[in-house]
């Protein structure tokens, strides 16, 4: 009687493909909800014997009547518990597994598609989406199952006692499958609504508690609220519509059914005139009992239409293709050599290009420092030594192969990035520096990097050291004492490569001197990726590049560059003009460091 679109049917078979591995619990389900079902006919069979008993005179059998219906409720009994737990245990293990899949396939995916996805419709895919998905594959199967053997089971039985009565039934099936195809239509459209107005809710919700110290300073609460309103109210329009068309496709059904079983009223007592009392009034129990499995069929419609959305959504994120990951070279340890060689690049979705013909070499052990105005392309070029975009116009060489050839994971684990924008997790300090891969790393380990990265002294001041809970992205710790974490953590990694994206930027003076400190340990020895925009913090760069709009326009030491008065030899002087006493400071830093 459920007529779905190619594309849904489709989307549903899919996920009734998770059934598989435990088809065994499903099967006891099918028993469970078997014996449940059956129970319904032989009730309208039963109450044919009582009647048909109690109009003969020596009532046989009486006295096993009250026992057969004992017996009638344990086998219901039995049977529900058995179909509704294995179902729910199927179930349950349906959604984890799929809500596993997802998650996993974040983690997988490139770096491009979190750039051009909300992060809050993400969230509520794993979330919302899940549960809907949970319904579909639960309480709307479980109702398909039970109320679906349950029609089968009275409808045999109708046809049994009289089929030619019963093909009343048969003649309003066209017309019910119709409504059911109109509604599932309607269903699927209206949940696609109600699910993207909730990631859009989540969405709000997440900036709003990220960003919540800037909506109030400056005076954001309002505006805000009028945004989670808006989408809110959208969303209560969509339940609203998605309530209207379920509350008047049940009575319109429940009218269809009303007319069929008068209709079979008026017929049956014309045909079964010849029959006994207990046949008449058996018959029109098991055909009054037909309307209440076909109306909880008609409303586990409902949700299986808003699975099948769901369930799209989370398919569509399982089909994204993964990070390319085609390379096969490995090495334990890479010396550092890094070269660019005529490298361009353009970003998704834009017309221009990022980087343009891009050509440097740099040695093992060098710092190589990018400067420039934002947007001339310094992270664009970081990123692409991580392969966090793909390169497919130049070459990039680390040890004289080309970094595409690199088996993914081994790449990165030559890479080392700290980046301004420290990121922490809602964990204790020891677990943030030796974080993933660094797992491994004994406490003396942990402790000598803490040490290296000037961060012991505040972590040893804390009431439980390294086991200190730092909150979420860290929001118990100062700046500085965050981007020291990030430090330590590539002190732990040891990686030949390192990159360091606007490392002292937003620090105070006190931090810069750590930081300052921390980096001279970091950097030794390694080859290093400065990207700064304080000028006075990469003076001693083996060398400088200097880009603008994705081209390199200038490159040399620091004094080349000044003496040779050019673009770099103006941003230096803008930037001692606006802060000489941080340039001297640092100054003094470096020369004690360095000797």
């Amino acid at each position: 009687m459920k007529k779905k679109s190619p594309v849904s049917a489709q989307v549903y078979k899919r996920l009734l493909r998770y059934v598989r591995p435990h088809r065994g619990l499903f099967v006891i389900s099918i028993i469970g909800f078997f014996l449940y079902s059956m129970t319904e006919s032989l009730f309208a069979i039963m109450i044919k014997h009582i009647i048909d008993t109690l109009q003969t005179e020596a009532r046989e059998g009486m006295y096993y009547l009250p026992l057969l219906f004992c017996g009638l409720m344990v086998v219901r009994g039995t049977g529900a518990y058995l179909g509704n737990y294995f179902l729910a245990k199927v179930s349950v293990n349906v959604v984890h597994k799929l809500r596993c899949q997802i998650f996993d396939q974040y983690t997988r995916l490139p770096t491009a598609y979190f750039d051009s996805n909300n992060s809050g419709y993400m969230i509520s895919r794993i979330t919302n989406n899940v549960g809907e998905v949970t319904k579909a594959t639960t309480d709307a199967l479980r109702t398909f199952m039970r109320e679906g053997l349950t029609t089968v089971g009275l409808l045999g039985y109708l046809f049994y006692s009289n089929w030619m009565l019963s093909l009343v039934f048969i003649g309003i099936a066209p017309i019910i499958v119709v409504l059911v195809n109109y509604v599932s239509r309607r269903l699927r459209a209206i949940s696609k609504n109600i699910q993207e107005s909730i990631g859009d809710m989540t969405h709000i919700t997440s900036e709003l508690v990220t960003g919540h110290r800037v909506v109030r300073s400056y005076g954001g609460e309002a505006y805000e609220s009028q945004r989670f309103l808006q989408s809110s109210l959208y969303n209560r329009r969509q339940s609203l519509k998605l309530a209207t068309t379920t509350a008047v496709h049940n009575p319109i059904m429940q009218f269809i059914i009303a007319l069929a079983l008068a209709f079979l009223m008026y017929m049956a007592l014309f045909f079964l005139k010849k029959s006994s009392v207990g046949e008449f009034v058996g018959y029109l129990t098991a055909a009054f009992l037909l309307p209440r499995p076909i109306r909880q069929l008609s409303d586990a419609n409902g949700d299986v239409q808003k699975g099948i959305v769901a369930a799209k959504s989370l398919f569509d994120v399982l089909d994204e293709p993964c990070e390319v990951d085609d390379g096969t070279y490995q090495t334990e340890n890479c010396k550092g050599a890094l070269e660019f060689k005529n490298l361009s690049f353009q970003y998704p979705g834009t017309n221009q290009l990022a980087l343009k013909n891009i050509s440097i070499k740099i040695d093992p052990g060098q710092t190589i420092a990018l400067v420039g105005a934002s947007g001339g392309g310094k992270s664009t070029l970081a990123n692409l030594v991580s392969r966090f975009y793909p390169h497919e116009m130049g070459e990039i060489f680390l040890d004289g192969v080309e970094i595409n050839d690199y088996q993914l994971a081994n790449l990165r684990k030559q890479i080392a990035l700290v980046n301004q924008q420290v990121t922490l997790f809602n964990d204790t300090i020891a677990n943030n520096i030796a974080y993933g891969s660094l797992a491994a790393a004994t406490r003396e380990e942990i402790s000598a990097a803490a040490e290296d990265a000037y961060a012991l002294e505040f972590i040893n001041s804390l009431e439980s050291g390294l086991d200190t809970q730092i909150g979420e992205n860290g929001v118990k710790l100062s700046g500085g004492q965050r981007q020291r974490l990030a430090l330590a953590r590539a002190l732990l990694k040891d990686a030949p490569l390192l990159i360091l994206d606007e490392a002292t930027s937003a620090l105070d003076t006190e931090s810069e001197r750590y930081i300052q400190a921390a980096l001279q340990k970091v950097m030794r020895n390694r080859t290093t990726l400065v990207i700064a925009h304080r000028l006075s913090t990469i003076e001693n760069a083996d060398k400088i590049l200097v880009m603008d709009h994705g081209c390199i326009i200038e490159q040399g030491s620091h004094d080349e560059l000044i003496e040779k008065n050019g673009a770099y030899a103006r941003l230096h002087s803008m930037q001692f003009k606006e802060h000489p006493e941080k340039i001297s400071h640092t100054e003094q830093v470096l020369m004690v460091e360095g000797s």
